[in-house]
């Protein structure tokens, strides 16, 4: 996960996907590009063609926040889509460290008390990659596939893309891959010297065509709430809210907890669920989980 190829490619990217009809341009006819031309961009940022080619090429040097402001309004950058600019602009512009081994992989015990807190809401911690590094009962309950397995940690980017179950398991599917793409690419913007994370994507670009393909595509979102539709095997579909919090006292370390509609089918799948869960036996697979 070289920055300047990172730098190259998301611009390039985002340039392609835009037409001139959508920055007020006119169409000028037969295009050799999709999307804006470089000079057009240039113009729109208000900076010259040679400069641009320059950062578009991954050469940041000495880019200011207004460059990059300006070139994210020429670029129509979301919010997700601008901060992510940023990240590879300084990891484009900071020297070269040894890939390292970053991610976190436990919970401080006070993280594991409130999880365990929500007793009717299926929650877990995640890090950066994807790793599930602490659960509820009825959160591991409810991703039970993802802990039915030998692989450790437990990894939904790699549930996702590797295990034929998650096509089931995950209704919305192409979305769920989708954002799990997305997320990953945010990440490797942010930390581009995690080894843990070069080592994820290169096995998943290595096994799946499907993640290759949406890597190339760059896109980068916020993941902060909305609803999942799942298929479990024991309780069947459900429908649940989530909220995703960011724990302020860790190191990228996320939240995620779920709710059902009250008086709903998937509040009443829930609450089989949770009896399905207190009944089984459910060791601690995910550091903390249920052990203190």
């Amino acid at each position: 996960m070289d920055p300047r190829t990172e730098i190259r490619e998301f611009l390039a990217s985002r340039r392609a996907r835009i037409t001139p009809e959508q920055v007020g341009l006119p169409h000028s006819g037969s295009r050799r590009v999709p999307g804006l031309r470089r000079e057009e961009v240039a113009m729109l940022a208000g900076v010259g063609v040679d400069y641009y080619t320059r950062i578009e090429r991954g050469n940041l040097a000495g880019v200011s926040d207004s460059v990059l402001e300006a070139l994210a309004r020429a670029l129509k950058l979301d919010d997700a889509e601008r901060h992510h600019l940023y990240d590879l602009a300084r990891a484009g512009t900071t020297p070269a460290r040894p890939r390292r081994r970053r991610s976190q992989s436990q919970v401080r015990p006070g993280v594991q008390r409130l999880l365990d807190a929500l007793v009717g809401a299926p929650a877990f911690v995640r890090n950066g990659r994807a790793d599930i590094v602490a659960v509820n009962p009825l959160g591991r309950a409810l991703y039970a596939p993802l802990f039915d397995t030998d692989a450790r940690p437990v990894n939904s980017a790699r549930f996702t893309f590797l295990d034929t179950r998650s096509r089931d398991f995950f209704r919305d599917w192409d979305r769920t891959a989708s954002d799990a793409v997305a997320i990953l690419h945010a990440e490797a913007g942010r930390h581009p010297d995690d080894r843990d994370l070069s080592d994820l994507v290169g096995e998943l670009s290595t096994r799946s065509e499907t993640f290759r393909s949406l890597w190339a595509a760059h896109d980068v979102r916020y993941h902060d709430t909305g609803v999942k539709r799942l298929r479990h095997p024991v309780v069947g579909d459900l429908d649940l809210s989530y909220e995703v919090a960011e724990l302020r006292g860790d190191q990228d370390l996320t939240m995620f907890a779920y709710s059902a509609e009250p008086r709903s089918p998937s509040a009443d799948a829930l609450e089989i669920l949770a009896s399905w869960a207190a009944t089984s036996d459910r060791t601690s697979d995910v550091p903390g989980s249920g052990d203190g």
